[in-house]
């Protein structure tokens, strides 16, 4: 019986030893880790989450860069904001520009995506093809477009004219302003989506293709039975950056329109880069700046609650 107990002792030892060394291996992972995370730690707390706060409490205050002092004035700057008629335009005109660029990108990343999957000759050629915009540089972007949408030489209304169009002023009507930004916006951006998706169609087994062949399945079906539900984490990814970039536009309208005409293409950002370097209030810019950051992480929010809720993983 004493022998039997001293194997069963025995026993218990080693893994008593296996447990202990277990969570001692998972505890230097963990340490080795943290030491790899510390300068993007260090960076990040220097870089971003000073910025956060300093910005934050600069909206306090009735900052002026060209004063020495200033005054604390609350939320005035909020109540300001809340009845600034050319904030609502901005925040009017980017959700619209949002929306129509995040659903054209996502549209035609998915199709060249879809198009440059298939087994075709050149396959190679047509993704460096396709992707090349993305490489661009915003200012030879906007440059390009604006001598692309011109009304008098430009090929979108020589093009225009083999159907007896008259020319369009696409960046001096209010009305297409939004929509010709957009256009351009995503013919430069489109690329990497498409990278994005190439990678999730591959990832999808090719085993419930040859099974929805065999039982007949037309192509389309093929593609919104199959391929889509299986992209959806690959669509939240898309939509959720795209949301989160385009919302953030700058470039296009400061190069193509100026925020013209009139304000029809005003952003957030433009507005906000006018207010705090333009008119120098830096209080007043930074609460424009954390009305922009709220509302970004509401609509992120939001995508993921309503996306993520029917994603296949």
């Amino acid at each position: 019986m004493s022998q039997t107990n001293g194997m069963i002792g025995g026993s218990a030892k080693p893994k008593r030893r296996a447990k202990s060394f277990s969570i001692n291996l998972r505890i230097r992972e963990a340490i080795a880790a943290y030491l790899f995370l510390t300068p993007f730690l260090i960076f990040f707390s220097i870089f971003v989450v000073r910025a956060v706060v300093v910005a934050v409490r600069m909206s306090f205050y009735n900052w002026l860069i060209l004063l020495p002092t200033s005054d604390f004035i609350g939320i005035d700057n909020y109540v300001e904001l809340f009845k600034d008629s050319v904030w609502w335009i901005s925040l009017r005109n980017t959700i619209y520009f949002t929306v129509m660029t995040v659903i054209g990108t996502t549209i035609v990343a998915l199709g060249a995506a879809v198009a440059v999957t298939q087994p075709i000759r050149g396959q190679t050629f047509f993704r460096v093809l396709l992707y090349m915009p993305s490489l661009f540089s915003v200012g030879a972007v906007g440059l390009i477009w604006v001598w692309l949408l011109n009304t008098q030489f430009g090929v979108v209304n020589y093009g225009l004219s083999f159907f007896h169009i008259h020319p369009v002023n696409w960046l001096g009507n209010a009305n297409l302003v939004l929509p010709a930004l957009s256009l351009t916006t995503i013919w430069w951006g489109f690329g990497f989506p498409m990278l994005i998706f190439i990678a999730g169609l591959q990832g999808i087994p090719e085993q419930l293709y040859e099974a929805a062949k065999i039982d007949g399945a037309s192509g389309w079906q093929v593609f919104f039975h199959i391929t889509l539900p299986l992209l959806r984490p690959t669509i939240l990814f898309v939509t959720v950056t795209g949301v989160i970039a385009h919302f953030q536009v700058y470039g296009q309208p400061f190069i193509m329109t100026t925020g013209g005409p009139g304000r029809a293409s005003y952003s957030v950002i433009f507005y906000l880069y006018q207010i705090a370097w333009t008119a120098f209030r830096m209080g007043y810019g930074a609460a424009v700046a954390v009305a922009i950051a709220v509302i970004m992480a509401t609509l992120t929010t939001i995508q993921f609650l309503f996306i993520s809720r029917r994603v296949e993983y």
